[in-house]
């Protein structure tokens, strides 16, 4: 197969890192790493030691080709750019994988190059980009795969069987749609909280007031969850994600939040992607992982407070 990763980041440059290195054919369009790239390849720091790898950098997509594979990395607030990127990419059988955070992407792709060939796939790993072409990897790295709207085909278990080859652990999900929402029980309100604990508990407590004149820092995992009163509103959004899967007729398992607290408190200190962004000064993801969840929450008629109370915040932040 000939793939390409589209944005080149901590979760593009890994999982194509990861294919490079299986001696897949990948190509990564690359910003303003690709020069670093093209001349260096690909350095991935983690737990099992440093490796490198050599994937073909690209700076236009027109110089890659159609593909047979074509993973989408950016972030949602980048999407708008995706009707420009990806049409030189595509042949007729092409394999859209959109990997973002958050809900309503797959939707907006297959909006635009129709729902045939999306697919859509969950990344359970924690990764930074600390430097142009230098990825850290601190834990996890799995991929849990769905096609868009429909149950898995062969192709579904052939790309896993791809990915599971480049060591890159792939389970294949029934029903993509609730996985979405399995992975918006962990990234709520860790991506959330740790943004909103700039302004303190008393301003998310009460989101109408006005924001402090200054900022706190954000809050890591290990801040979250070594204090109780951010800990209660970790459970808390937790607890109104999954009474809103379930009013959509989805069925999760109230013992995932306890699960996943603990497997995150065992982490130690972790700063989620909207924490990287919002100290750069970024744009946030906040349409994808917060707004859209709320919206349909409130289709269904499901009490959210504490989800009400983040957007608030974050969209004045």
């Amino acid at each position: 197969m000939k793939i390409s990763i589209v944005g080149t980041g901590a979760l593009g440059g890994f999982y194509g890192g990861r294919l490079s290195a299986a001696d897949r054919e990948v190509h990564c369009l690359c910003r303003s790493d690709y020069a670093f790239i093209r001349k260096q390849g690909l350095r991935i720091i983690g737990p099992e030691g440093e490796w490198t790898a050599q994937p073909v950098a690209r700076d236009r997509p027109e110089s890659i080709g159609p593909c047979d594979v074509v993973f989408i990395c950016l972030k949602s607030t980048a999407n708008d750019q995706l009707a420009a990127l990806l049409p030189p990419l595509i042949h007729e059988k092409t394999m859209l994988v959109m990997l973002q955070n958050g809900l309503g992407n797959c939707e907006r792709l297959a909006a635009e190059f129709g729902p045939d060939n999306v697919l859509g796939g969950l990344c359970f790993v924690c990764l930074n980009r600390v430097d142009p072409g230098v990825i850290h990897h601190l834990a996890f790295g799995k991929i849990v795969l769905g096609e868009f709207g429909r149950p898995p085909a062969a192709r579904t278990h052939a790309l896993a069987d791809m990915l599971r080859d480049a060591q890159v652990p792939c389970e294949i999900v029934e029903n993509l749609e609730q996985g979405q929402w399995e992975k918006l029980v962990w990234n709520i309100p860790f991506n959330g909280l740790g943004v909103a604990g700039t302004v303190g508990l008393d301003t998310l407590e009460n989101p109408d007031a006005a924001l402090p004149t200054q900022l706190g820092k954000v809050l890591p995992t290990d801040r979250l969850l070594g204090d109780s009163r951010w800990e209660t509103w970790v459970r808390g959004l937790m607890e109104e994600i999954i009474a809103t899967a379930q009013a959509k007729g989805l069925s999760i398992d109230p013992a995932l939040p306890g699960i996943m607290i603990e497997n995150t408190r065992a982490m130690g200190e972790y700063r989620a992607s909207t924490l990287v962004d919002f100290e750069r000064g970024q744009p946030l993801e906040l349409e994808s992982m917060f707004i859209e969840p709320l919206r349909q929450a409130r289709a269904v008629g499901v009490a959210v407070p504490r989800m009400e109370a983040l957007c608030t915040v974050l969209k004045k932040l």
